[in-house]
């Protein structure tokens, strides 16, 4: 076998964890060799992924997967869009930016789900830090990195003056949250200025931030399978074989990095023939590995939106009036706040018995704390209404507000609709399956009803809400029917896709897939449990740790 087509690393995916790691290894090992490998093009040059606002120019592009879900039987019983970027780079290319790291409480959950502190707030630290190139100079170093590539920055570092900015303020804290300073810094709790991963307006690219140089990229190549071999007894990685037929190898002691990402992660593994016997069969795909666990677990984050007439639209508030023209504005979405709460604990706990037949104490993992159970924010503009049947000009007299169930407990998967790497898996995120995660939405849509209805500064912010036809405006103490219907209807991807390669199910706490030699796994399918959080920033992290853990085995 020639050098030329062996290397130390071969990295399955793109993505955010692929560029990341590709990138750190030639960096702290100049003399290993890398080959990372992309089904989609580099898109360095492409004319709409730094401008964040172009990103509709992207959605349902070659650019886009253009996933759909299986039909949602615990909404409306219809399929949902589930964006995936098909690029070098990953989803910040598209993505809206939110750069929300989430609680403290989240990672010590994970660190005690999988037995292994370094995955707990304490353990990741270093790595969020590693990874963050934050905009505050004068922020908590315990919690803030200030030379890492990725820019952060605020509503007020990037030098927006939204005229709606106090009053929204006055909305939040009409409905009981308090003003707080860093929601970054493990303790989200409150409301804070939005924070995006930008850097003078624009969007960073990983593969730019994160330089390949020395890297062998392979863009618009899609893997068949990693090539296993049998070794001494035990199933070893030793390459991939690309759809095209050829092979790529790892050296003795190489590893193959699989970063595809929720969706393409697991539908790898299962056309390698790692994963549940009886799926892999019905595929005529031979059994390598029995791990069922592959593609289950699965979980994304659903959202509603509601949207709101103005009431005094001549006040220049939202996108589209001629008054909202700061050049300024294009430098981030069209918000100031971000809320982030936890819910009401004994609605919440008579939910969770439910689903879990069984009382339960205030030690239960989403009782105690409290957890962030919603994440909600107001848009100085109106978008995407088409979901529930509205068409809305943007024209300066409407805004939006979103509610986002944070940590979900229903479970979906991921399994394969055919033998081959090209075709989308299937993908179920089951929303809203369980009677804890309805609830929560019912939370959350009352609390965006008392924002608007109940607060002086709501009430004088907007005059009615836009409803879908059939349908009318629900205040706090609607029915759970009605308020069920509504999100029903409303309810759609945050395109936060993880689980679905769980650490603790599929891979061990150091990454490396259960009963094979040679084959880790580095993206967001290993997160074993929801977060409050986007999740671009865990996986920023965990891809830094990853390197560390992969470079602590080499001699």
């Amino acid at each position: 076998m020639s050098s030329e087509n062996t290397y130390d690393f071969i990295i399955v995916g793109g993505g955010t964890a692929g560029c990341v790691v590709a990138s750190r290894l030639m960096e702290r090992q100049p003399s290993v060799s890398v080959l990372l490998i992309e089904a989609g093009p580099d898109v360095t040059d492409h004319p709409h992924v730094k401008k964040p606002l172009d990103a509709a120019m992207i959605h349902m592009s070659d650019l886009d997967y253009k996933y759909m879900t299986v039909p949602q039987v615990h909404l409306d019983n219809k399929p949902r869009y589930n964006c995936g970027v098909k690029a070098l780079s990953g989803g910040v290319i598209i993505n809206a930016g939110g750069w929300i790291r989430g609680g403290a409480l989240d990672y010590d959950q994970w660190a005690r789900e999988v037995g292994d502190d370094r995955w707990s707030y304490k353990g990741q630290l270093p790595y969020f830090r590693r990874s963050e190139h934050h905009y505050d100079p004068s922020g908590d170093p315990e919690q803030h990195g200030f030379d890492g590539p990725m820019y952060t920055s605020s509503v007020t570092s990037s030098g927006r003056k939204y005229p709606g900015r106090q009053q929204t303020l006055e909305m939040w804290k009409g409905i009981g949250l308090k003003h707080i300073e860093d929601a970054n810094d493990g303790n989200p709790q409150g409301v804070a200025e939005l924070v995006e991963n930008r850097h003078n307006g624009l969007r960073q690219l990983t593969n730019v931030v994160y330089p390949l140089k020395g890297v062998r990229v392979m863009t618009e190549t899609f893997v068949r399978k990693v090539i296993l071999t049998e070794q001494s007894g035990k199933k070893v990685a030793t390459g991939v074989e690309l759809t095209d037929g050829k092979t790529v190898h790892v050296k003795d002691g190489g590893e193959v990095i699989l970063s595809g990402g929720a969706y393409r992660s697991p539908q790898l593994l299962l056309l390698s023939g790692i994963g549940d016997a009886k799926e892999l069969q019905t595929h005529d795909i031979p059994l390598q590995v029995d791990l069922p666990e592959v593609g289950k677990n699965f979980h994304d984050h659903m959202m509603i939106f509601r949207y709101w007439k103005l009431r005094h639209p001549e006040k220049g508030l939202a996108m589209g009036s001629p008054g909202f023209a700061d050049p300024t504005f294009a430098n981030g979405n069209p918000a100031d706040w971000l809320a982030t709460m936890p819910i009401p604990m004994a609605g919440l706990k008579a939910a969770l018995e439910k689903d879990e037949g069984k009382a339960i104490d205030d030690s239960h993992p989403l009782i105690k704390g409290p957890r962030s159970h919603l994440e909600m924010d107001c848009l100085y503009a109106a978008f995407g209404a088409e979901q529930i049947g509205l068409q809305i000009p943007i024209d300066g007299t409407s805004i939006m507000t979103y509610c986002l169930a944070t940590l979900p407990t229903s479970k979906g998967f991921i399994s394969l609709i055919s033998g081959k790497p090209s075709d989308p898996p299937i993908i179920d995120p089951n929303y809203c399956a369980t009677a804890a995660d309805r609830h929560v939405m019912r939370e959350g849509w009352r609390v965006m009803s008392r924002l608007m209805f109940e607060t002086a500064a709501g009430k004088e912010l907007v005059a009615e809400e836009i409803v879908p036809e059939g349908h009318t405006s629900l205040q706090s103490d609607a029915p759970d029917d009605l308020i069920d219907a509504r999100i029903n209807i409303g309810g759609v991807s945050c395109s936060h896709p993880a689980s679905s390669a769980s650490m603790g199910k599929v891979v061990d706490t150091s990454l490396k897939v259960y009963g094979v030699e040679g084959l880790r796994v580095v993206d967001a399918s290993v997160i074993p449990i929801p977060l409050a959080a986007h999740y671009q920033v865990p996986v920023f992290a965990l891809a830094e740790q990853a390197v560390d853990i992969i470079l602590e085995g080499r001699p």
